[in-house]
């Protein structure tokens, strides 16, 4: 199996990388990061089919797409690379938005323009979207990462209904905190916060399963879906008792 992960470098797309490891894998590691990458390669080489690293960074849509076109079709893509400002109260500069977005949103369609017509070819494929709990309620010190969530959300579930009659499958994740270094930014106490390991383990159980939508820790998200129901009054006085 041809799997490209993305955000390879450390983390959840690191962990991805360990986890699906086997002498019947080719794994592509994308990241920005080289040495890092190179780091992972050697520790993961005498466990793999072969292992190819594209070394770019994801905001640079046009060398990207040109280091996507030379690795062929995939079986199997993780779109892990993903960044947040932290949970602030001060307002985002225009920069920090658009860099967010850039890496969050537009670089997974910048990847997937090459792909998709090779997946629709080839009718088959799983492509995985790595999105967050954060997309379904928006605290204001993290708006502009669960806007950008929620819009990944919605681009995906577009993908999702375009190209499952061709055989492709689209896979949308929605975890909860997981250590890593995107929540090591995060000065508060994380509610239900799980080892990097496990949290991976979680999300390649549902992969592999081939769930369509996969939201977890469950306890988690059902108390977001119970907030959500909420009228807006409630949950301003909820927000602003937590904020």
């Amino acid at each position: 199996m041809k799997i490209l992960i993305t955000g390879a470098s450390s983390g959840l797309g690191a962990e991805f990388a360990r986890q699906y490891a086997s002498e019947d894998t080719e794994l592509i590691l994308l990241a920005r990061r080289e040495q890092n990458l190179k780091n992972l390669q050697n520790e993961l080489t005498p466990k793999c089919k072969s292992i190819t690293l594209i070394v770019v960074d994801v905001t640079d849509f046009h060398k990207l797409q040109e280091k996507i076109k030379s690795i062929g079709v995939v079986d199997l893509l993780i779109l892990n690379a993903g960044i947040s400002l932290g949970h602030t109260n001060n307002i985002p500069t225009i920069d920090e938005f658009q860099n967010l977005y850039n890496v969050n949103v537009l670089a997974n369609h910048a990847i997937l323009e090459v792909l998709l017509p090779q997946l629709q070819v080839q009718k088959s494929g799983t492509i995985v979207f790595i999105s967050s709990l954060a997309s379904l309620f928006s605290m204001p010190s993290s708006k502009v990462y669960s806007s950008s969530k929620r819009a990944l959300n919605a681009y995906a579930e577009g993908i999702q209904y375009k190209y499952k009659p061709y055989g492709i499958k689209v896979i949308t994740i929605l975890p909860g905190f997981i250590k890593s270094e995107l929540t090591d930014k995060n000065e508060f106490t994380m509610p239900f916060l799980l080892e990097t390991k496990e949290g991976v383990a979680r999300m390649k159980r549902a992969i592999d399963k081939g769930r369509e939508f996969y939201a977890f820790p469950l306890r988690f998200y059902l108390i977001i879906k119970v907030l959500n129901l909420l009228p807006s009054f409630l949950r301003q006085r909820i927000v602003n008792s937590l904020h």
